[in-house]
């Protein structure tokens, strides 16, 4: 059987998709699988033996203004790339026009994805053949192991999820580079985030940082991407100890620096999703998302949102006049880690 995946990205979704996968290969161990992504969030699905065929894609081209006459042959390119594997089956765990579209465009003889009420865009719809119903308030990764189990026929996990991220020596040396300057006792602080409605302010997180140092002995590792290191600065800034790391590693980097720190704390954002895949401690701070869809399935992990306030539904808003959800005070978050940090000491530091 031959199955294309289409999750495009972003770096989370990519990351919630990854049980769904290692679900399929055990269940399928002789499918040919395939996966449609987009060219930045491919990174995390390299190496990784469950994959027979990566295949990216670049969606961004295709509205980027650019005239019909160089669109055309875009378009065209990325097409045969997806028809010359003759899929059986395509399964659109994105639910939005552009992943239905790919899905359609692949030439699959039959394609699934969400009913009407769990899709991103609803008029995606008319690109699938098939569907299966979602229960509300479903997480993702939970929604897309439905998925893959109502189309495939197959049994999938409700717990302990697989994440199969593949990293090699390089990505264990960087890590172990900077657990060097930091010590064996760290956090990780994310200050970053796709949407700026999602950010925690820049300067709260260096006051969190003297926190950690003050009571708990813990340097503050301040992972930031390309691009990012503005926010880094900001936390800097705002440390009065000077206890933290500014640091930008890869994204199988941060994989293996997060499976070695005492707490994670971030916003709704890839590393965060990363963190959590890794095992590590998390404490998560969401404001126009929800923690119920998107957060951690470790029932011990912590989500730290504002529920003080009327406009608090999962509104999923880029841009916001009020932008009041992320009004959360340092101590409230610094309540959440001491007793994240709590629980994996009673646990003996071993959850993971």
């Amino acid at each position: 059987m031959k199955i294309l995946i289409v999750k495009l990205g972003s770096i989370g979704d990519v990351i919630h998709t990854l049980p769904a996968l290692a679900a399929i290969r055990a269940a399928l161990p002789d499918a040919e699988i395939s996966w449609a992504v987009e060219r930045r969030s491919a990174e995390i699905l390299l190496g990784n033996p469950m994959i027979d065929n990566i295949i990216k894609v670049d969606t961004r081209s295709l509205r980027s203004g650019k005239s019909a006459e160089k669109i055309l042959p875009d378009i065209g390119r990325q097409v045969r790339d997806l028809r010359k594997f003759r899929f059986d089956i395509a399964l659109d765990f994105q639910g939005l026009l552009k992943s239905a579209m790919i899905a359609k465009l692949s030439g699959a003889a039959i394609r699934w994805g969400f009913s009407k009420e769990a899709l991103r865009e609803p008029a995606s719809r008319i690109f699938l053949d098939r569907s299966v119903e979602i229960a509300p308030q479903t997480h993702v990764i939970r929604k897309n192991l439905r998925l893959a189990e109502h189309a495939l026929q197959i049994s999938v996990p409700d717990e302990n999820f697989e994440f199969p991220v593949i990293r090699g020596n390089e990505h264990r040396l960087e890590a172990g580079r900077i657990i060097e300057q930091a010590g064996a006792n760290f956090a990780i602080l994310n200050p970053a985030g796709g949407w700026i409605t999602k950010l925690w302010h820049a300067e709260k997180y260096g006051r969190l940082a003297d926190n950690l140092w003050e009571e708990n002995r813990l340097i503050s590792v301040i992972a930031t991407g390309p691009g990012e290191a503005g926010l880094s600065e900001q936390v800097v800034q705002n440390s009065r100890t000077g206890k933290v790391l500014p640091v930008q590693p890869s994204l199988k980097g941060f994989f293996e620096l997060a499976k070695h720190a005492k707490v994670y704390v971030g916003g709704d954002t890839g590393p965060t999703h990363l963190a959590i895949a890794a095992g590590a401690p998390v404490v998560g701070i969401f404001g126009p998302t929800e923690w119920w869809r998107n957060g951690s399935t470790n029932a011990k992990d912590i989500c730290v949102e504002r529920s003080d306030i009327g406009c608090r539904i999962d509104c999923h808003r880029r841009a916001c006049s009020q932008w009041i959800c992320m009004d959360t005070d340092v101590e409230t978050v610094f309540r959440a880690v001491q007793k994240r940090l709590g629980e994996w000491v009673a646990q003996g530091g071993t959850e993971r």
